[in-house]
């Protein structure tokens, strides 16, 4: 059996307010993107991991995909041996999501593979106890997210007319540090009515909340962003806590930029 998990952008991110769990209640609008990984699982005589692509952790408690599959394991224990083969294509510690879009995907394809018939309501939890963002990941449209993450309405829209440029710097951003410097604040616009406007409008009212201290620490990532725009990227912006930057851009005015070490991903 096979699947294609996701990569997720965030439009407009706002830290609302620090937990009590220690957790931060946010605002955002996760965006799924056509950027894919694949999970391929076949039955086995004993477990193995099989990993291609871009490198991932081998060790269970940095491998999204063996912890939900030992999670699902541990509540269903009939379940036999399986080899489990990830090509790894979605940029690592970038921001969109491609860690907690293997966990969810990972433990859609075994329901279905052992036809386990798991209530839905059960299968979100289980997502969520491998990351705030997971729950996102079980669907594949765009979505209000607030609370941790967890708590999603749909919102209409639609940019499969636009074209995306992805720039991943080498930069690796700690995402402790970056919530340790922000300064959590009620959020000056609702991004549910932001994003019914022209994208061109957006640079007003969809700002990310980690882009200020992460751009004060590693100003080559403004420059990046500034790059993106003066190549005619109608909106630009950094997803999650970064390091990945994102350009929407008009499919006529769609172009590569210039910059050292990072790599580049379009999707026309």
């Amino acid at each position: 059996m096979i699947g294609f998990p996701h990569a997720k952008l965030n439009l407009g991110l706002s830290i609302v307010s620090k937990r009590p769990d220690g957790f931060h209640n946010l605002e955002t609008i996760f965006y799924p993107l056509p950027l894919h990984d694949v999970i391929e699982m076949v039955s086995s005589a004993e477990d193995r991991f099989i990993s291609t692509g871009l490198k991932v952790p081998d060790n269970e408690a940095d491998n999204l995909v063996l912890r939900a599959y030992n999670l699902i394991k541990k509540k269903y224990p009939q379940i036999s041996a399986l080899e489990i083969h990830l090509h790894k294509a979605i940029p690592i510690g970038a921001g969109m999501g491609g860690g907690s879009s293997d966990a969810a995907k990972m433990i859609q394809l075994i329901d279905r593979f052992f036809g386990l018939d798991i209530p839905s309501g059960q299968l979100l939890a289980f997502a969520l106890e491998l990351g705030s963002d997971c729950p996102f990941f079980m669907q594949s449209a765009a979505a209000f997210a607030s609370g941790r993450g967890e708590i999603l309405e749909k919102v209409a829209l639609n940019l499969t007319a636009y074209s995306f440029l992805l720039v991943h710097p080498e930069t690796h951003i700690n995402s402790a540090w970056a919530f340790s410097k922000i300064k959590a604040t009620s959020p000056k616009y609702d991004l549910r009515e932001c994003i019914q406007e022209p994208i061109q409008n957006w640079v007003k009212t969809l700002h990310n909340d980690f882009e200020q201290p992460v751009f004060d620490a590693y100003p080559q990532l403004q420059k990046i962003k500034n790059q993106l725009y003066d190549s005619g990227a109608l909106y630009a912006s950094m997803t999650g806590s970064g390091s990945t930057l994102y350009g929407i851009f008009n499919k006529s005015a769609f172009r590569k930029i210039e910059v050292e070490n990072a790599t580049q991903s379009f999707i026309r």
